[in-house]
């Protein structure tokens, strides 16, 4: 019986897992020089935790969600994002308590959501992001964005466009929720079931919906920038003020959604413009949850933060033809010809691993032919010969791959002397 990778997943194999390798070290170098600090929580939370924090009302609460009951006839959910879990943890271990504020946290690990598999969409994917919890000053929100754009440029990305919105506060939602309700209640029978019931549990929802985005009534649908109080106006006047100063050109859209019910003030996207890239081009999205911690029990604190897709990552620089160097190669690849000789790679090759040096030997028992071929497959830069003869003088051959330039050494010191050519 065969038995194949449940749909929506994937393998990523050597070759291809380099390349996550190189992104994940640049996304922790990169928290390293913001102060963000690695964070990682369960795969799987209680649901109350997703139903109760990412809102009912969402796709993902309604539809996407891996559920299950354990033995215990508790409800647990494989985790579909990483903020409510980030923001549980920081209630249940009392982090508002810290000396350090704002808490400025990071993860990366694997999220789960049953929806259709697309090109860059799976149904196990791999998310990292950013959170930062206890500041309600917008530099924070700037400082967020700008991560999040450093980590793309550098790793080569160009064709990035931002989108930024403002959801308001409390006071602004309620009277645009209103007018949106107003506005969409007597024509609502035209839209599909979905948007029907989000009209009364959060309408704003509805500016999301992908089947219905060519409705006539979502182009005059009462934008939030014309809700908003004066202390939101403020704070995204000041937010617009800090992106500029930091140079990171930006685009204001009204009708940015984002599709989680903790969202409020800044709510922003980071797209790629590569052609070829597909029709979905959001690469990350995120923006300020104020209020999230007190909905799973904790005290009043404000929070920002941004998810991205690896995968949609990985995708963007495929689309933009940047080829990630993942392959250095080994430094050396020892060749071993009898088998007296043989059995003593077996230890000289611990010793040059142990002095920090990648190495390989051959274990197939391979002809001499042969092994230079693998050594040539796995990119070494050096290969060491050892035969009957040498190993009888206590010699090793060094051949340097790229010169052709050879050198007999002492087999005593050979570990010695490759560690010098390594700092050379």
């Amino acid at each position: 019986m065969s038995i194949s990778i449940p749909r929506g997943t994937q393998d990523i194999l050597p070759g291809e897992v380099e390349k996550w390798q190189l992104i994940e070290a640049k996304a922790r170098e990169l928290c390293e020089k913001y102060q963000y600090q690695e964070i990682r929580t369960p795969i799987f939370e209680s649901t109350e935790l997703f139903s109760r924090g990412v809102g009912d009302s969402t796709d993902i609460v309604q539809k996407e969600m891996y559920t299950f009951e354990d033995r215990g006839k508790r409800s647990i959910t494989l985790r579909p994002e990483g903020t409510a879990a980030v923001v549980r943890s920081f209630v249940e271990k009392k982090m508002f308590g810290y000396a350090n504020q704002p808490v400025k946290l990071y993860y990366m690990g694997p999220m789960f959501r049953y929806e259709r598999p697309q090109a860059g969409r799976f149904r196990q994917f791999v998310q990292f992001g950013v959170e930062a919890l206890g500041s309600n000053d917008p530099a924070i929100d700037a400082e967020v964005i700008s991560l999040a754009m450093n980590l793309y440029k550098e790793m080569g990305l160009r064709k990035l466009k931002l989108i930024i919105n403002s959801l308001g506060d409390k006071e602004s939602r309620v009277a645009h929720r209103d007018a949106l309700v107003n506005h969409f209640k007597p024509r609502i029978g035209e839209f599909c079931h979905d948007c029907q019931n989000r009209l009364e549990k959060n309408p704003l929802r509805i500016l999301d919906c992908k089947q219905d985005r060519d409705h006539e009534l979502m182009e005059s649908a009462p934008s939030i920038l014309e809700f908003l109080n004066d202390f939101s106006k403020a704070y995204f006047e000041k937010l617009q003020q800090y992106l500029t100063q930091l140079d990171i050109p930006f685009e204001v859209d009204a009708n940015l959604v984002r599709g989680l019910d903790y969202y409020n003030h800044t709510a922003f996207e980071i797209m790629s413009n590569a052609e070829g890239f597909g029709a979905i081009t959001t690469l990350c999205g995120g923006g300020r949850y104020n209020g999230l911690a007190e909905e799973i029990g904790g005290p009043e604190t404000p929070g920002i933060g941004f998810a991205l897709s690896i995968e949609r990552f990985i995708a963007a620089l495929n689309a933009e033809g940047i080829e990630l160097e993942t392959d250095q190669g080994i430094d050396c690849y020892l060749a071993a010809l009898g088998e007296e000789a043989k059995d003593y790679t077996v230890g000289l090759l611990q010793q040059l691993r142990m002095a920090g040096i990648s190495a390989e030997r051959d274990y197939l028992d391979r002809k001499f032919k042969a092994q230079f071929k693998a050594a040539d497959r796995l990119k070494a830069k050096y290969v060491a010969v050892l035969g009957e003869d040498e190993l009888k003088n206590k010699k090793i051959n060094l051949k340097n791959m790229a010169t052709g330039d050879q050198v007999e050494i002492e087999l005593d010191s050979f570990v010695h002397y490759f560690q010098g050519l390594k700092g050379e």
